[in-house]
């Protein structure tokens, strides 16, 4: 008697009760664990299954809601330092003592915050389509800003935001993504209210003020850490790398041509495949 498989398409959404909130998390596939931190108005639902499901061939893979978006309860904090608990506190929940950690867009700047605070629980650090902590040298371009603030996105918004409208391959692999993610997803969960918005807002205005001196410990950390980006991200120009090119000891670049603010949805085994070398062969 055959069991079903669980993957991205019927994992079960399960709640973390938490400190008087309740953070939603799926999990598919066996190994050593990998967090997803999620993007500017992502939910449980807007990952790619497609690469949830090929990273889940060789690892446990857990997504999760920040508490107050998507199925979680409770409030987004301002303060990313503060989301990154969210981050801690579902590890704990699931008694993982070491996990990599992998965050996309703004979960990048989540993600570096939770590296630099919670060092005995990160082994490794994977940031997608995303910053360094601190003054942006590129600011955000204004077709992301007219696109990310829309009520509902539709598809033509999402090749903006996320792939390379000047590119047909780009273009065709939003389509496939697009429609990978349509399978499985609760729109009504999506963030759509200026209020909520503000919160991420301001949690990336403190990433730049840096207070806690995160970028600084990006030189010094011994974790090591893996940056992959498009050759042309709207929202976190890969070109806010490069002040700190051999300034960081443990990391490594990695910049995909024709390629917009999602790598991993575009070139998913490509991608998949570079995790996994960097999780294998990095200590």
């Amino acid at each position: 008697m055959s069991t079903l498989k669980i993957d991205a398409s019927n994992s079960e959404t399960q709640f973390a009760d938490i400190s008087g909130r309740k953070i939603a998390y799926r999990s598919i596939g066996e190994g050593t664990p990998i967090i997803l931190i999620n993007r500017f108005r992502g939910t449980l639902d807007t990952w790619d299954p497609l690469f949830l499901d090929l990273l889940a061939e060789k690892y446990q893979v857990i997504t999760f809601d920040y508490s107050g978006i998507g199925y979680s309860t409770g409030k987004l904090p301002s303060d990313i330092k503060e989301v990154a608990k969210d981050v801690k506190d579902l590890a704990d929940f699931l008694k993982i003592k070491k996990t990599a950690l992998m965050g996309w867009s703004y979960g990048g700047l989540v993600t570096q915050a939770a590296t630099f605070e919670y060092p005995e629980l990160t082994t490794h650090t994977v940031l997608l389509g995303t910053g360094p902590v601190g003054e942006r040298v590129v600011p955000l371009e204004q077709a992301f800003l007219d696109a990310a603030l829309k009520p509902v996105n539709d598809f033509n918004d999402e090749i903006v935001l996320f792939f390379e409208p000047e590119s047909e391959e780009s273009k065709k692999a939003a389509k496939s993504s697009h429609d990978r993610i349509a399978k499985r997803i609760d729109v009504s969960k999506i963030p759509s209210t200026m209020d909520i918005f503000q919160l991420y807002f301001a949690g990336g205005e403190g990433a730049v003020a840096d207070k806690d001196n995160f970028r600084a410990k990006l030189k010094t950390t011994k974790t090591p850490i893996l940056i992959i980006s498009g050759d042309h991200d709207i929202s976190f120009a890969v070109e806010n790398w490069y002040p700190l090119t051999k300034q960081l000891p443990t990391s490594q670049l990695i910049v995909l041509p024709q390629t917009g603010h999602a790598p991993q949805h575009q070139n998913i085994p490509l991608v998949v495949n570079y995790i996994d070398n960097f999780l294998q062969n990095t200590k």
